[in-house]
């Protein structure tokens, strides 16, 4: 397998295929990784076998995600109001979390946290039902339009109260991390459900709040690619206005509204992805985050095409 130099590879792809934490390290190594992202599945018992190949230098840390490590609570996953609560006490605890996330990450060497700020929250995971409506009627069709248009009012109504609740969650972490000496980015990451933060202008609003703090943009360009498709914003377009706030990217390709595929292999379309190019070679921290279904050949052909096409275009 090509070494894959400085592109980092998540845990995603085979933690539920291991219980011993150096014998996934091992797996990705053997696909051509020097560094990996440790995502927020990752446990304790993982890291018992983890932390001496760190120590010892044979595998590099690029980032950890945040909750890091797992922890069994609902209210805390990656798919809550987490930095946003409303209630002073859960949002302190997130803060607390976030911070036990950046410590990790700064006594394992990573330049990151990658952060799911949080949400506008639902009664009911409406994109669950938006996006039936979407595979099973299309993007256009009344039942779709209707119900996005209802999520949509809330969204925008509701996204400037917990805008300001991540922001103030945010400036309290980040000030914990500048007295205890931390170099660490915080990422806050694009996410894969509508009523989810942020979208690429409400991380323009909140990195721009934030100006001076080590807050950025974590470009996922599978979820972005899935929200644009299901109408939240365009890549495009607004891609260009927050390219200066990416400090990471996770890689990987979207089908239909199926994501983490390799790029360019699973699609067979060869030029699609080509867009998101330039975001991926200027990021400081280069992240596969890729399914389990994605074989070692597939992801060896995605990243030559990747490489290829950058070093096309006279990127690194």
């Amino acid at each position: 397998m090509q070494d894959k130099g400085e592109y980092a590879f998540s845990t995603c792809w085979n933690i539920k295929r291991h219980t011993d934490g150096r014998a996934m390290i091992e797996e990705i190594r053997g696909l051509g990784f020097r560094r990996v992202e440790l995502n927020y599945n990752v446990t304790r018992e993982h890291l018992h076998t983890i932390e001496p190949m760190i120590e010892q230098g044979e595998i590099g840390i690029s980032s950890v995600h945040n909750v890091f490590p797992y922890i069994d609570d609902k209210d805390y996953d990656t798919d809550s109001v987490m930095l946003g609560f409303d209630d002073e006490a859960k949002r302190q605890r997130s803060v607390e979390l976030l911070i036990g996330s950046m410590e990790y990450a700064d006594r394992y060497g990573a330049q990151a946290v990658v952060v799911h700020p949080g949400e506008v929250p639902f009664e009911y995971n409406i994109d669950a039902e938006l996006k039936k409506r979407y595979r099973e009627q299309g993007k256009t069709s009344e039942a779709y339009q209707s119900l996005w248009a209802e999520m949509l009012e809330r969204r925008e109504r509701l996204s400037p109260i917990y805008t300001k609740h991540m922001q103030e969650s945010l400036e309290k972490a980040c000030e914990h991390a500048a007295k205890r000496g931390w170099s660490i980015a915080i990422g806050i990451e694009t996410r894969s459900r509508c009523y989810q933060m942020p979208t690429l202008m409400e991380a323009k609003a909140i990195c721009d709040h934030l100006q001076g703090a080590p807050v950025y943009l974590w470009y996922d360009i599978g979820h972005a690619t899935m929200m644009e498709r299901m109408g939240l914003y365009d890549n495009t377009v607004e891609l260009e206005q927050v390219k200066r706030y990416i400090y990471g990217v996770h890689i990987h390709e979207t089908l239909e509204l199926s994501d983490h595929w390799c790029p360019y292999v699973h699609s067979k379309d060869l030029t699609g992805f080509d867009r998101f190019l330039d975001a991926i070679g200027q990021a400081k921290v280069k992240v596969y985050e890729l399914k389990a279904a994605c074989r070692p050949e597939e992801i060896d052909e995605s990243h030559r095409f990747i490489t290829g096409k950058l070093e096309g275009r006279g990127s690194r």
